[in-house]
């Protein structure tokens, strides 16, 4: 009884001794170290993996693994996991990019923009881009007269929405979940 106390200790020691001594997963710069990196390769294609799982295709044990993860998380580098909904299931098979063009892109404008065109449900991207236009918007929908009733009625009324211009995605090719 006393042998099998004493290993259990031991073991647990040496395991403590890990997680202290692993070497941060990140440097003073914000870059990550190579076992960093390649764990957060696997997760956006392998979705939130088992630790074991994760561990053998970084090369790492399960303990120090398991350690690097909760740091990438604490440090902020994974912000999170989601359910990825199947639109086609939803009805919600239709993507169009709305080009927004502003008429004010001082602080305020794009500010006041920004806040409301973020309660718009439709609307599951929206980019400040430099170019001839000022937002691209991804807006997904049941069909074309639904897009056409959200950028008529929603889109078009946000603030300091001078025009806007539709591309119609006609097959999606690669999309990130």
């Amino acid at each position: 009884m006393d042998f099998k106390s004493a290993s259990i200790r031991l073991i647990a020691s040496i395991f403590e001794r890990l997680e202290v001594d692993l070497p941060d997963i990140s440097h003073t710069d914000g870059s990550l170290d190579a076992f960093g990196r390649k764990s957060l390769e696997e997760l956006p294609e392998n979705g939130p993996l088992p630790v074991g799982e994760l561990a053998e295709k970084v090369g790492l044990s399960k303990p120090p693994c398991q350690n690097r993860f909760k740091r990438l998380i604490a440090e902020g580098f994974i912000q999170g996991f989601k359910a990825v909904l199947n639109p086609a299931k939803m009805n919600l098979d239709h993507i169009a990019f709305a080009e927004v063009k502003l008429t004010n892109t001082h602080e305020a404008a794009l500010t006041s923009f920004n806040a409301a065109v973020k309660k718009i449900k439709e609307v599951e991207e929206c980019h400040m881009i430099a170019g001839r236009f000022d937002y691209l918007l991804k807006i997904r929908t049941r069909d074309i007269k639904k897009y056409r009733l959200v950028l008529g009625e929603r889109i078009s009324n946000l603030p300091y929405v001078a025009n806007t211009s539709t591309n119609v995605a006609m097959e999606t090719v690669k999309e990130r979940g």
